[in-house]
């Protein structure tokens, strides 16, 4: 990440934002913005490589902005920075095309592994949305069909499905984090999802034959 907009209206959360943004990536240039209209003449005039979005804002919707992003900056990656971790706001933002929803309740350290797995191509959900999630798709989902992993893109779901984080689960298999990335963006391409939580609900179904 070689360039990060942060749009923050609280003074604070945005300084903290800043610090966890630094200490994740580095040489990162950040800009940083209190308001929409500060954030569009912002993206006009700079290509960013990633977006940390508000929701509640002074003049508007942090998701108002997607359109001037993906416009300006059409690869950048898009996480939502927030307190709302109401259902309405995740479904919000998750089906307009975002690729994280983080809570800011979270210690800098949980934000910080979350964006770098998004850097990595992998979608990001705090733990407590990530869990949400996966018990309603254990209640609702039907059974997945069962499709072609390899031995090794089965015990990454396994791992993955109770919850490990990629460190851990390459810590675990004495492989390479971004080799883990890039077996969960296969796992996720053949079973057709796009989450951890989905990943989870899967492997238990998978134990459970």
């Amino acid at each position: 990440m070689k360039t990060c907009l942060i749009l923050e209206d609280v003074l604070e959360t945005r300084l903290w934002l800043k610090h966890i943004i630094e200490d994740t990536f580095d040489d990162c240039h950040i800009t940083l913005a209190a308001s929409l209209a500060e954030a569009r003449v912002l993206i006009a005039n700079l290509k960013h490589d990633l977006v940390l979005l508000d929701l509640g804002l002074p003049d508007g919707h942090g998701l108002d902005l997607l359109g001037d992003i993906r416009q300006a900056s059409p690869d950048a990656l898009i996480v939502v920075a927030t307190v709302a971790g109401d259902d309405a706001s995740i479904v919000k933002a998750l089906s307009a095309g975002v690729q994280g929803y983080l809570l800011k309740d979270h210690e800098p350290a949980i934000i910080s592994a979350q964006l770098r797995q998004v850097a990595m191509g992998v979608p990001a959900l705090s733990p407590t949305i990530a869990n949400r999630i996966m018990r309603h798709f254990q209640a609702t989902a039907p059974i997945m069909p069962n499709v072609a992993l390899t031995n090794r893109e089965h015990e990454v779901l396994d791992l993955i499905g109770l919850g490990l984080r990629n460190a851990e689960v390459a810590r675990d298999l004495n492989i390479a984090e971004s080799t883990v990335s890039g077996y969960i963006k296969t796992i996720y391409a053949k079973l057709g999802i796009s989450s951890r939580a989905e990943a989870a609900v899967y492997a238990r179904q998978v134990r459970g034959k």
